[in-house]
């Protein structure tokens, strides 16, 4: 298992360069593991807060390199361990929304409710809620 000291973020730092890619593999990887995100809502809300114009550029930066981490193809930590799969992802959120928590607004939060009522359904034609 890789250590703080060797962990490298270079691939989620070129891929948060790509907010188009970003915003089309979101989807395609939040719709194949929702169900085993207890953060899902968050993830949405970050998600929306990332692409929401309003939003300074710098914490679309932050947000933008923690969803990108989270649908790079390769972990730290395997998506598919059962239960600890996940854990870098939290983890790596978790440190973005503390850094940018007042900038994740209300309407952030209900587009992310939203999208998880509609089921993730349609997620193309709901990307631009905002």
């Amino acid at each position: 298992m890789a250590t703080e000291q060797t962990m490298d973020f270079e691939p989620a730092a070129r891929l948060a360069e790509d907010p188009a890619r970003v915003r089309k593999e979101f989807w395609k990887k939040l719709k194949r593991v929702a169900a085993k995100l207890p953060f899902v809502e968050e993830l949405l809300a970050a998600y929306y807060c990332a692409f929401d114009r309003q939003t300074p550029r710098h914490v679309q930066a932050a947000l933008l390199g923690a969803l990108a981490y989270f649908i790079l193809p390769f972990d730290f930590v395997p998506d598919l361990m059962p239960v600890l799969g996940f854990t870098d992802d939290a983890a790596i959120l978790a440190t973005a929304l503390r850094m940018v928590a007042s900038h994740i607004k209300p309407e952030h939060r209900d587009a992310a409710h939203a999208a998880l009522k509609r089921g993730l359904e349609d997620d193309a034609a709901h990307q631009d809620t905002l």
